[in-house]
Protein backbone atom coordinates (compact mmCIF):
# COMPACT_ATOMS: atom_id res chain seq x y z
CA UNK A 1 0.00 0.00 0.00
CA UNK A 2 1.46 3.25 -0.96
CA UNK A 3 1.48 5.63 1.89
CA UNK A 4 -0.67 8.62 2.04
CA UNK A 5 1.50 11.89 0.56
CA UNK A 6 1.05 13.49 4.20
CA UNK A 7 3.08 10.70 5.65
CA UNK A 8 5.61 11.36 3.84
CA UNK A 9 5.64 15.04 4.33
CA UNK A 10 5.37 14.49 8.23
CA UNK A 11 8.12 11.56 7.74
CA UNK A 12 10.72 14.49 6.33
CA UNK A 13 11.43 14.07 10.63
CA UNK A 14 13.50 11.45 11.86
CA UNK A 15 15.34 10.52 14.74
CA UNK A 16 18.22 12.12 13.73
CA UNK A 17 17.93 14.28 10.84
CA UNK A 18 15.63 16.54 9.57
CA UNK A 19 15.07 16.52 5.45
CA UNK A 20 14.14 20.08 5.28
CA UNK A 21 16.94 21.56 7.69
CA UNK A 22 18.52 23.06 4.45
CA UNK A 23 17.57 24.77 1.49
CA UNK A 24 19.11 21.67 -0.32
CA UNK A 25 17.86 19.36 1.56
CA UNK A 26 14.26 20.84 0.79
CA UNK A 27 14.93 21.39 -2.94
CA UNK A 28 15.80 17.34 -2.62
CA UNK A 29 12.79 16.30 -1.53
CA UNK A 30 10.43 18.98 -3.68
CA UNK A 31 11.34 17.17 -6.44
CA UNK A 32 11.37 13.41 -4.93
CA UNK A 33 7.72 14.14 -3.20
CA UNK A 34 5.75 16.96 -5.34
CA UNK A 35 4.83 18.38 -8.46
CA UNK A 36 6.14 21.77 -7.63
CA UNK A 37 7.38 23.12 -10.35
CA UNK A 38 11.07 23.77 -11.63
CA UNK A 39 10.40 27.20 -11.45
CA UNK A 40 9.77 27.09 -7.74
CA UNK A 41 12.64 28.46 -5.66
CA UNK A 42 13.70 26.32 -2.83
CA UNK A 43 14.51 29.17 -0.56
CA UNK A 44 14.92 29.84 2.77
CA UNK A 45 11.53 31.49 3.12
CA UNK A 46 9.75 28.84 1.23
CA UNK A 47 11.44 26.47 3.12
CA UNK A 48 10.52 28.57 6.61
CA UNK A 49 6.53 28.06 5.07
CA UNK A 50 6.85 24.12 5.06
CA UNK A 51 8.69 23.79 7.72
CA UNK A 52 6.07 25.43 10.04
CA UNK A 53 3.41 23.70 8.16
CA UNK A 54 4.57 20.42 9.22
CA UNK A 55 5.05 21.65 12.62
CA UNK A 56 0.85 22.49 12.39
CA UNK A 57 0.45 19.02 10.74
CA UNK A 58 2.87 17.00 13.32
CA UNK A 59 0.69 18.74 15.66
CA UNK A 60 -2.72 17.73 14.93
CA UNK A 61 -0.98 14.08 13.99
CA UNK A 62 -0.95 13.47 17.83
CA UNK A 63 -3.79 15.02 18.51
CA UNK A 64 -5.28 12.25 16.25
CA UNK A 65 -3.69 9.53 18.08
CA UNK A 66 -4.61 10.61 21.85
CA UNK A 67 -4.56 9.22 24.12
CA UNK A 68 -1.28 7.57 23.02
CA UNK A 69 1.60 9.15 23.22
CA UNK A 70 2.58 11.42 20.07
CA UNK A 71 5.72 10.93 18.30
CA UNK A 72 8.81 11.64 20.19
CA UNK A 73 10.02 13.90 17.70
CA UNK A 74 6.91 16.18 18.89
CA UNK A 75 6.37 15.45 22.65
CA UNK A 76 7.69 19.11 24.26
CA UNK A 77 7.40 21.04 20.73
CA UNK A 78 3.73 20.48 20.17
CA UNK A 79 1.28 23.22 19.04
CA UNK A 80 -1.92 24.38 20.82
CA UNK A 81 -4.19 22.16 18.76
CA UNK A 82 -6.55 25.17 18.15
CA UNK A 83 -3.44 27.21 16.61
CA UNK A 84 -2.31 24.12 14.54
CA UNK A 85 -6.23 23.72 13.01
CA UNK A 86 -6.13 27.57 12.08
CA UNK A 87 -2.86 27.53 10.11
CA UNK A 88 -3.71 24.46 8.27
CA UNK A 89 -7.20 25.51 7.40
CA UNK A 90 -5.29 29.23 6.44
CA UNK A 91 -2.74 27.25 4.25
CA UNK A 92 -5.11 25.55 2.30
CA UNK A 93 -7.56 28.28 1.79
CA UNK A 94 -4.90 30.36 0.41
CA UNK A 95 -5.76 28.90 -2.95
CA UNK A 96 -9.44 28.62 -3.81
CA UNK A 97 -10.98 26.00 -6.04
CA UNK A 98 -14.13 25.93 -8.24
CA UNK A 99 -15.38 23.29 -10.70
CA UNK A 100 -15.58 24.39 -13.96
CA UNK A 101 -18.16 22.90 -16.83
CA UNK A 102 -16.12 22.95 -20.26
CA UNK A 103 -18.25 21.84 -23.00
CA UNK A 104 -16.29 22.17 -26.85
CA UNK A 105 -18.60 22.19 -29.68
CA UNK A 106 -17.62 19.31 -30.39
CA UNK A 107 -17.01 17.08 -27.84
CA UNK A 108 -18.70 15.54 -24.54
CA UNK A 109 -18.54 17.86 -21.55
CA UNK A 110 -16.05 17.61 -19.20
CA UNK A 111 -15.30 18.86 -15.39
CA UNK A 112 -12.39 20.85 -14.66
CA UNK A 113 -11.00 22.41 -11.79
CA UNK A 114 -9.71 26.48 -11.70
CA UNK A 115 -8.05 27.67 -9.06
CA UNK A 116 -7.24 31.38 -8.32
CA UNK A 117 -3.79 32.58 -9.79
CA UNK A 118 -1.05 32.50 -6.87
CA UNK A 119 2.82 32.22 -6.79
CA UNK A 120 4.15 28.70 -6.91
CA UNK A 121 5.13 28.41 -3.29
CA UNK A 122 1.55 29.54 -1.78
CA UNK A 123 0.44 26.58 -4.24
CA UNK A 124 2.82 24.56 -2.48
CA UNK A 125 1.81 25.29 0.76
CA UNK A 126 -1.69 25.29 0.18
CA UNK A 127 -1.88 21.75 -1.61
CA UNK A 128 0.34 19.93 1.38
CA UNK A 129 -1.97 21.56 3.73
CA UNK A 130 -5.11 20.69 1.93
CA UNK A 131 -3.29 16.74 1.49
CA UNK A 132 -3.26 17.01 5.33
CA UNK A 133 -6.53 18.02 5.84
CA UNK A 134 -8.12 14.95 3.49
CA UNK A 135 -5.96 12.78 5.44
CA UNK A 136 -7.26 14.08 9.17
CA UNK A 137 -10.96 13.63 7.86
CA UNK A 138 -10.61 10.49 5.86
CA UNK A 139 -11.07 7.19 7.85
CA UNK A 140 -7.28 6.07 7.73
CA UNK A 141 -7.42 8.43 10.54
CA UNK A 142 -8.38 6.38 12.94
CA UNK A 143 -5.78 3.94 12.35
CA UNK A 144 -2.78 6.76 12.44
CA UNK A 145 -0.40 5.81 15.12
CA UNK A 146 3.35 7.50 16.91
CA UNK A 147 5.63 4.17 16.19
CA UNK A 148 6.76 3.69 19.47
CA UNK A 149 9.52 2.18 19.13
CA UNK A 150 13.43 3.71 20.56
CA UNK A 151 15.47 6.10 18.21
CA UNK A 152 11.69 6.17 15.84
CA UNK A 153 9.81 9.58 15.70
CA UNK A 154 7.94 8.16 12.52
CA UNK A 155 3.66 8.39 12.51
CA UNK A 156 2.38 5.48 9.94
CA UNK A 157 -1.17 4.06 9.50
CA UNK A 158 -1.85 0.80 10.57
CA UNK A 159 -2.09 -2.14 8.33
CA UNK A 160 -3.87 -4.10 10.69
CA UNK A 161 -4.99 -4.47 14.40
CA UNK A 162 -1.80 -6.12 15.54
CA UNK A 163 0.98 -4.00 14.03
CA UNK A 164 2.84 -1.81 16.36
CA UNK A 165 5.53 -0.21 14.70
CA UNK A 166 6.19 1.74 11.57
CA UNK A 167 8.46 -1.03 9.81
CA UNK A 168 10.03 -4.91 11.14
CA UNK A 169 12.87 -3.15 11.80
CA UNK A 170 11.45 -0.56 14.35
CA UNK A 171 10.02 -3.67 15.90
CA UNK A 172 13.61 -5.90 15.73
CA UNK A 173 15.15 -2.48 17.71
CA UNK A 174 12.32 -2.90 20.41
CA UNK A 175 12.64 -6.20 20.82
CA UNK A 176 16.42 -6.27 21.39
CA UNK A 177 15.87 -2.59 23.62
CA UNK A 178 13.57 -5.20 25.68
CA UNK A 179 16.28 -8.07 26.23
CA UNK A 180 19.28 -5.79 26.75
CA UNK A 181 16.90 -3.73 29.68
CA UNK A 182 16.04 -7.26 31.29
CA UNK A 183 19.54 -8.79 30.94
CA UNK A 184 21.69 -5.32 31.59
CA UNK A 185 19.73 -3.99 34.68
CA UNK A 186 21.37 -5.76 37.58
CA UNK A 187 24.61 -4.52 36.14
Amino acid sequence: MTPHPTLAFVGTVRYDVDDLASPAGFADWLGLHTDAPASLAADEQVRDRVVALRKAVRSLFARAVAPEPPSKADADRLLDPLIALAQVNEAACAVLRAPVLEWPAAGAPRLVERRTDVDAATRLVADLARSAIEFLASAEREHLRACPAPRCVKYFVRDHPRQAWCKPSCGNRARASRYYHRHHSDE
